[in-house]
């Protein structure tokens, strides 16, 4: 057992407390419910320095987390992931200041969603919850569907149709219940709902259960401790529901409270698709809420959310921190992509080559000074993503004309 700092759930819009040992899904008011801590309790026991010296990957930031019983981490070999300097995709793209990657493809299932859904499945364990059902784009089902079935749990998955292969395959191989869905990700959350009294499963919907945003709030936890406990400028997120960006707001909060890092904040940048822009289209209109966005379209799968349900706390989080929502064309994520592998050797996913796009973008936009230190997320590997095919064919029993190569 490790030392449990939670005192209660919250709900994100009223305020309401709800009890910590029971499984919740949305408050009474239908929005998210974050876990609260004793922080003050917290700060006189714990120590960053000894926290963040251990190994483990995100699960040694446990007394920031849930998970209270060891019996209930589920661990499939998580990394602390890399900070990676891009100098020569920086410079290509405009900026004089520096640029990181922070590469969450190197997590098991390669991407940033094995850290909501490792403990939310551990939480789920924890309750004695049996059979476990999510939408998805694809990353976050092969989380769910590797660490459940790691835990001895059932999960099925509904995803839209157009879901790259790789990941319908993979959620399959790891022990999923599959569904290809004839629409997008909230009508497969919709029949998640829908089959929920009938089939008795516990819906891991993003922000629909409190501990994703958990997981993913040791992004921030992390980056802080990488940076050695100081802020950089701005922090370029991939946002469709907009866990991760959230998760890394609270984590800064309760960094703060406890000591670790100061007032200073950098600016969240919220990065969608032209294509499914309903967070740019609402903070444009100074909106706390977005509307649907019909017929979304974007390569960049995992930012293709036509609505999320954590609206108003990823447009919360762009205004509190100075920052802003920006959308960036399929031919900018594209040209970024190229950049970022010929430039640097670094293969983003498309919502990751978002970032970059958008951040070049808003400095040539005069929305951030050229000279930022800038943080961008790649939330998943390069490898799950169909590729262009640049190779050429050679007859080895033909005479090579090695000058044309």
């Amino acid at each position: 057992m490790h030392h449990d700092y939670v005192t209660h759930l919250e709900c994100s819009e009223t305020g309401k407390h709800y009890d910590k040992d029971k499984p919740h899904n949305l408050s009474d008011a239908g929005k998210p419910l974050l876990v609260r801590y004793d922080l003050a309790k917290a700060k006189g026991e714990i120590d960053r320095g000894a926290i963040s010296a251990r190994r483990g990957g995100f699960w040694k930031w446990r007394e920031l987390l849930p998970v209270a019983d060891d019996k209930d981490v589920c661990r499939l070999g998580e990394i602390t992931t890399p900070l990676i300097d891009v100098p020569a995709t920086a410079k290509a793209s405009g900026a004089t200041g520096r640029v990181r990657v922070k590469d969450e493809g190197r997590l098991p299932t390669g991407s940033f969603k094995a850290r909501g859904l490792a403990l939310a499945v551990a939480m789920a364990h924890h309750f004695g919850i049996k059979r476990l059902a999510m939408p998805t784009n694809g990353n976050a089902g092969a989380a769910m569907s590797a660490y459940a079935s790691r835990m001895g749990m059932e999960s099925y998955v509904f995803a839209p149709d157009d879901t790259p292969e790789v990941n319908i395959r993979e959620m399959a191989l790891q022990g999923a219940h599959v569904f290809r869905v004839n629409g997008f990700i909230h009508h497969c959350g919709a029949l998640v709902a829908a089959g929920k009294e009938t089939m008795g499963w516990f819906d891991l919907s993003t922000l629909k259960e409190p501990y994703r945003i958990e997981g993913k709030k040791t992004m921030g936890l992390e980056l802080a401790h990488q940076l050695g406990w100081r802020m950089p400028d701005a922090i370029f997120y991939p946002t469709g529901g907009g866990t991760g960006l959230i998760g890394m707001w609270k984590a800064f909060d309760e960094m703060e409270q406890l000591g670790w890092i100061g007032k200073r904040r950098p600016k969240m940048i919220a990065v969608q698709a032209e294509g499914c822009a309903p967070i740019v289209r609402a903070w444009d209109m100074g909106e706390r809420h977005a509307e649907e966005w019909l017929d979304a379209t974007t390569a960049a799968m995992g930012i293709r959310v036509p609505k999320a349900i954590g609206d108003f706390l990823i447009i919360d989080a762009c205004r509190e921190s100075e920052g802003f929502a920006i959308a960036v064309s399929e031919a900018s994520i594209e040209a970024a992509r190229v950049r970022c592998a010929r430039e640097d050797g670094l293969l983003l996913c498309p919502e990751g080559a978002a970032t970059l796009a958008a951040m070049e973008k808003a400095m040539n936009d005069g929305l951030i000074e050229r000279d930022a230190d800038c943080v961008l997320f790649n939330c998943g590997s390069g490898l799950k993503y169909a590729m262009p095919d640049g190779s050429r064919v050679l007859d080895r029993n033909a005479e090579v004309e090695w000058g044309a190569m």
